[in-house]
């Protein structure tokens, strides 16, 4: 790690802070280059670490905590700005006997520890666990920020038979976004991917990353739904691979033979999705102007683009006022406005 030859710290020395892009909606991967961790508002990149849990084993619960916080610490050269981990991981793929109740206690620990954990690294931390309220047991994910302080929790909507039948009951069925200082996100976890609810409810509440600790792969799966909705989707896994895939449902990075239990991997928010007519009558003047600063990856069948910023100088979200582009959510946006008010002129 330490002869890499792309350093994150020195792109982020070099690069130079912007402000005021929230109005521009999830589609507009916007903000500047990241000066420290604790900038909300100067940061181009998200490093985002995923966990998968394949192979590793252990005896107790406490054992299995101490084995993924290991995983969590190799992550540091990294500096991811977020890490997520498998769905109730400190209870899977242990020896140990427990009851519903043990693991709820275990859970508090981990959740404590972790958020200790998350203050040393820096980094937010996706923790799922399980939790009691009022007597009633969820499959959750707790998410801690930057500092080791709970934000907030998101409960499985979709629990299986097998879980109900251990006394875990579903989540609300509107799930809650968060607010972190890189972007919206929110979670959805395992089972939840057979039923599109949830993500589309995300969806609409701005989310612009979400998460998926999960007991197994899913596979296509995650790329679908990154592709459906248009958002970053990062799952963590109890077995085989956990992965990063982007708004195309194309996959950034993923764990595998030679990199077992995590990835991590960069995100550039200096970028727009569109979709491609007409603002593909713009792209040639944009080209001329900027040259190497900006590109812009057409995907032809489905027509589709996505302009990205590679200076930290060049804003897209400027570009796009400049050439009159519209991102691919206010283009849907302002059609269907312009459908109802046709439809109510029939």
């Amino acid at each position: 790690m330490k002869n890499k030859p792309f350093s994150r710290r020195n792109f982020i020395k070099k690069s130079a802070a912007t402000t005021g892009l929230a109005s521009l909606g999830p589609y507009i991967m916007t903000k500047g280059a990241m000066l420290n961790n604790n900038d909300a508002k100067s940061r181009d990149e998200v490093w985002i670490a995923g966990i998968s849990q394949h192979g590793l084993q252990t005896q107790t619960a406490r054992e299995m905590i101490e084995k993924i916080s290991e995983v969590l610490k190799t992550t540091a050269d990294y500096s991811p700005d977020i890490i997520c981990m498998p769905e109730v991981f400190p209870t899977s793929n242990i020896i140990q006997s427990m009851s519903i109740h043990e693991k709820i206690d275990i859970s508090t620990f981990a959740t404590e520890h972790f958020a200790s954990l998350a203050k040393q690294l820096n980094s937010y931390i996706v923790c799922p666990v399980y939790a009691n309220e009022n007597g009633k047991i969820y499959n959750s994910a707790v998410l801690i920020d930057r500092q080791g302080q709970r934000m907030g929790e998101y409960r499985k909507i979709h629990t299986t038979e097998d879980e109900m039948e251990k006394g875990i009951v579903p989540g609300p069925l509107i799930p809650p976004v968060f607010e972190t200082d890189f972007g919206t996100i929110g979670i959805q976890i395992c089972f939840d991917i057979m039923w599109d609810d949830g993500w589309s409810s995300l969806k609409k509440q701005g989310a612009e990353f979400l998460f998926w600790p999960s007991a197994y792969s899913g596979g296509i799966m995650i790329n679908t739904k990154a592709r459906a909705h248009k958002y970053i989707v990062a799952s963590s896994t109890r077995k085989n691979t956990a992965k990063l895939c982007d708004v195309t449902g194309e996959e950034l990075a993923k764990t595998g033979i030679w990199q077992k239990h995590f990835y991590c991997a960069p995100v550039n928010r200096n970028r727009a999705f569109l979709h491609l007519w007409p603002y593909v009558r713009r792209f040639d003047e944009i080209r001329a102007k900027y040259g190497r600063k900006v590109s812009i990856e057409i995907f032809h069948e489905e027509e589709w683009a996505i302009i990205e910023s590679h200076s930290p100088e060049v804003l897209v979200k400027d570009i796009l006022t400049e050439f009159e582009l519209k991102t691919y959510d206010q283009l849907v946006h302002d059609s269907e406005n312009a459908q109802d008010k046709a439809r109510e002129k029939q």
